[in-house]
């Protein structure tokens, strides 16, 4: 009976035990699960409420990093400019920046250049970056692309130095004009030779700003607001009508043919000036005795048919490496040339603007010692239109234009006008 009772007593107590040994295994086990891991702290963070549809609208670049520098959230563009690989923060300047902030909690911004992905050229990418606190745990990062700002303003301090300079040389040749006149004013031989000088000076500066005044318009003014169809038969007859006496004192031919009665859609004063600039400097940079022919016909292209201009010479020609250039601002193929000419370097310029504005295209194919020739493709009218507001913004493009690779094909004969 004793025996049965010590049993039935050591029965108890064991499960007694077994019970204690349970339930603290039970808490021990649920304390252990409520518990954050380094797993879940590194792959499971959360974002202030609000934060993920912020960043996801947001134009600059964005990337969150929790306490141990892995990043959280990364926008597309992060992972475009290169700033996130392998989960981490690739650029070792930001990820100081941002350990720094994460340490004080003070807002930091820095500009800074990095190399371009998949690229062997040293270009650099400039950014600008600033890092905040994001809560009490998290730094937010938002990194600008600010090279396509840097290079349109590299290209408006150039323009501005150049503009400078172009009228520096009229405006002090005036001046030392003036001075001549004035030593010789007993002289009135020579008073008379430093007028005409002076009056060529005065030309060539008052024809530099017109120009100017010409460019600025073309690149501020959307020319389809005042738009209407244009003869392009007329805007052939008033180039050539614009630069007979020039070719008149050269004995050069002005030829015009092709297909009649084409129009195309635009504004008549800034398409008048863009061909007559051609036609300008194919009579300014052909031989005396040559022929300047001006043709026009219409092309199928995709989106519409193209009524194309083409204006030829039979001049000095253009090298391959000025080809690449000539439709730059102030740019001349024979600086000395332009120059005894009146040539300011801005007239293809203008050219190039026009036409891309029109939503259409300009190209050259040139070779030295036969001649060159400038083709304008313009959308006919009809679908013009809707060609322009699809067309990039000149300014944001190369500065060069565009060459040929072969000769133009020969338009129907053209008719020599009167």
């Amino acid at each position: 009976m004793d025996v049965n009772a010590a049993v039935a007593a050591a029965a108890a107590i064991a499960g007694v035990l077994t019970g204690v040994i349970a339930m603290l295994a039970f808490r021990w086990s649920e304390r252990d699960q409520k518990r954050p891991t380094r797993t879940s702290l590194h792959t499971d963070p959360v974002l202030p409420p609000g934060v993920d549809t912020v960043l996801s609208v947001l134009r600059s670049s964005a990337v969150v990093l929790d306490e141990v520098d892995t990043v959280v959230k990364a926008s597309s563009a992060a992972y475009a400019l290169g700033l996130v690989r392998g989960g981490k923060l690739a650029i070792e300047p930001m990820l100081g920046m941002a350990r720094d902030t994460r340490r004080d909690g003070e807002i930091r911004q820095v500009e800074l250049d990095l190399p371009r992905r998949g690229t062997g050229r040293g270009e650099a990418l400039a950014v600008s970056a600033r890092v905040a606190p994001l809560g009490s745990r998290l730094v937010l990062l938002l990194v600008e692309d600010l090279t396509e700002a840097r290079r349109i303003e590299a290209v408006r301090r150039d323009f501005v130095a150049n503009v400078s300079h172009e009228l520096k040389t009229p405006v002090g040749a005036l001046s030392l004009l003036s001075e001549a006149v004035m030593d010789a004013s007993d002289d009135p031989e020579a008073v008379q030779r430093f007028a005409g000088r002076m009056q060529i000076e005065a030309t060539r500066l008052t024809n530099l700003v017109q120009e100017l005044i010409d460019l600025s318009r073309v690149q501020n003014d959307d020319p389809l607001e005042d738009a209407e169809p244009v003869r392009v038969d007329e805007l052939v007859a008033e180039a050539i009508d614009r630069c007979r006496h020039q070719a008149g004192t050269k004995q050069i031919t002005m030829a015009a043919g092709g297909t009649a009665d084409l129009h195309v859609w635009g504004n008549r004063g800034q398409l008048a000036a863009a061909l007559g600039n051609l036609v300008e400097n194919a009579v300014n940079y052909s031989p005396a005795r040559t022929r300047v022919g001006i043709a026009a016909r219409r092309i199928s292209a995709t989106g519409g048919d193209m009524i194309e201009l083409a204006v030829t010479d039979q001049g000095i020609g253009i090298t391959d490496k000025d080809k690449e250039r000539i439709f730059e601002r102030f740019y001349r193929v024979d600086p000395a040339r332009s120059r005894a000419t009146g040539g300011t370097g801005l007239g293809l310029a203008i050219v190039k603007h026009v036409v891309a504005s029109h939503g259409g295209e300009v190209t050259v194919w040139s070779a030295e010692g036969q001649g060159s020739t400038f083709t304008l493709r313009l959308p006919e009218a009809g679908v013009a239109r809707d060609r322009a507001s699809q067309h990039p913004d000149p300014d944001l493009e190369d500065e060069a234009g565009t060459t040929e690779s072969s000769p133009y094909e020969p338009l129907p004969a053209p008719e020599v006008l009167p």
